[in-house]
């Protein structure tokens, strides 16, 4: 998703061999799964985070270069604003402890990480919106220098045609204009990579989307931005309204926005959300590689689909499907809901909670699903996203029945055991899972999320001090926490 470009303007000839080439990608894509055995393999996890870089106060640092070449590491990369890095970290069979694996892996790198970057006086963060960001740490000096952002931007702007508006509510309303998309580069987040067999992929797909609103609302750690208490996960509004290149006329159709959780459930397989992507968004950067998929193919290799994965780079969906040509080609469902932060081992036992909701939901799936339309798991996603652990949700009762609006935390917990069969179905040691789910667990009976902590804590330090100073004393307390592998529930107040 995060390949590299070369070239920042394009032509009328340039969208035209991208759009023939998308074509020639999703016939190479239909072929591949239609091929006996393609794609089988062992379930495994993947995941990329997301981290802010901030200086000695708390306030975000520009230095992902220099970090980045100071680190010499191959797995760490840049992102879109200049204060912000992103590790890519290894994927790991889901029968060898693929959690605790991933938790061990994202605190070592964190660890020699920090250890870099204290050498330029930075600090590293993991947190879904960084509460110290201020209004001028946008714009066009913050973006960095790379081709493949600065051509998102300039294509993102030329389709916009004017600013973008942010207008989203909460206790203290923000709206406000930009000029360009750098405001996206706010959101940082934990996206989990999960491997599906193509013939459990819609299946899967679906039972992901149907639970992703209840564990983003048990994750949500992003509640404030420039001072304003907004929604309990801010990214949602925020990234959607960031690079929304769309204007409201309320006598014309609009394309769904680039960041969407989606048109419909389902029903065929997974090449039909490839198909939805190159059908419904056009193209922002059309850039072909010097070899077609036929050609791929007519040599006996497994095509890489250059193009269509530049594309789906492109469209952010919370649940987005992935191709990837190693290992003879498979397919993934990348989690891009979860936060970044608070501790690692919220994030991890997060993406657990997920993955086990959704394997546990599988079997019932097509049961579930005539009942309640798309449009109310959308309304569950942005709900979840806006009121947390304080969301009413629509959900069936124990027999799958009935739909009704139920409180959030009483879903969670009547859900927990399934989980717990969910991950036991995909060969997860009944130890691993415990350890996890029992994070799960004590974060629901304590009712304190990433979210709820810092609203908490800074009602606390607004009756001692400003507002501007109560945010960085709130950041130094979170850092310190996160940086210990606290648990948030474990966090006082």
């Amino acid at each position: 998703m995060g390949i590299d470009i070369n070239k920042t303007s394009f032509g009328e000839t340039d969208y035209q061999a991208f759009g023939a080439r998308l074509e020639d990608n999703l016939d190479s894509l239909r072929q591949l799964l239609a091929q006996p055995g393609f794609g089988e393999g062992p379930a495994s996890l993947g995941s990329e985070l997301e981290l802010y870089i901030v200086d000695a106060a708390g306030s975000p640092l520009y230095a992902n270069e220099a970090i980045l070449a100071d680190a010499n590491d191959s797995r760490l990369t840049l992102e879109l604003n200049r204060y912000n890095l992103e590790f890519n970290l290894s994927p790991y069979p889901l029968a060898e402890s693929a959690f605790a694996a991933t938790e061990r892996e994202i605190l070592a790198r964190l660890a020699q990480l920090r250890a870099v970057a204290a050498r330029r006086g930075a600090r590293i963060v993991p947190i879904g919106i960084l509460p110290t960001l201020r209004e001028a740490d946008f714009g066009g000096h913050c973006i960095t220098p790379r081709p493949r952002y600065h051509a998102l931007v300039e294509q993102l702007i030329r389709r916009r045609g004017d600013k973008f508006r942010i207008d989203i509510n909460g206790d203290d309303p923000l709206k406000l204009e930009l000029a360009d998309i750098t405001l996206e580069g706010a959101n940082t987040s934990f996206q989990v990579h999960y491997r599906v067999r193509p013939t459990d992929y819609a299946d899967t797909f679906n039972a992901m989307q149907l639970v992703t609103p209840l564990v983003l609302a048990l994750g949500a750690n992003s509640p404030t931005l420039f001072g304003h208490r907004l929604w309990h996960e801010t990214r949602v509004p925020l990234f959607k309204q960031s690079i929304d290149t769309r204007h409201v006329d309320r006598y014309r159709p609009r394309e769904p926005a680039r960041v969407n959780f989606g048109q419909g459930w389902v029903r065929r397989g997974a090449a039909e959300l490839f198909e939805e992507v190159v059908r419904i968004y056009p193209s922002l950067l059309p850039i072909c590689s010097s070899i077609s998929p036929d050609e791929e193919l007519a040599r006996g290799a497994t095509p890489s689909l250059a193009e269509l994965r530049l594309h789906q780079g492109t469209v952010w969906l919370w649940n987005r499907p992935v191709f990837d040509p190693q290992d003879g080609g498979h397919l993934r469902i990348e989690m891009r809901a979860l936060p970044a932060g608070p501790s690692v081992v919220d994030m991890v036992a997060n993406a657990a909670l997920l993955v086990g909701l959704a394997e546990g939901l599988r079997p019932h799936i097509n049961k579930l699903l005539p009942g309640l339309p798309f449009s109310r798991a959308e309304y569950n996603f942005y709900r979840a996203a806006q009121h947390g652990l304080g969301a009413k949700l629509w959900w069936p009762d124990a027999g799958f029945t009935q739909y009704r609006e139920r409180a959030v935390t009483d879903i969670i917990a009547g859900l927990l055991p399934l989980a717990r069969d969910g991950l036991d179905i995909i060969s997860v040691a009944p130890a691993e899972s415990a350890y996890y789910l029992g994070v799960i667990e004590q974060r629901l009976r304590r009712r304190q999320t990433g979210a709820t902590w810092q609203r908490g804590m800074l009602a606390i330090l607004r009756d001692k001090m400003p507002l501007g100073e109560a945010l960085h004393e709130m950041l130094e307390r979170y850092m310190n926490h996160s940086t210990a592998n606290l648990p948030v529930a474990e966090w006082p107040l």
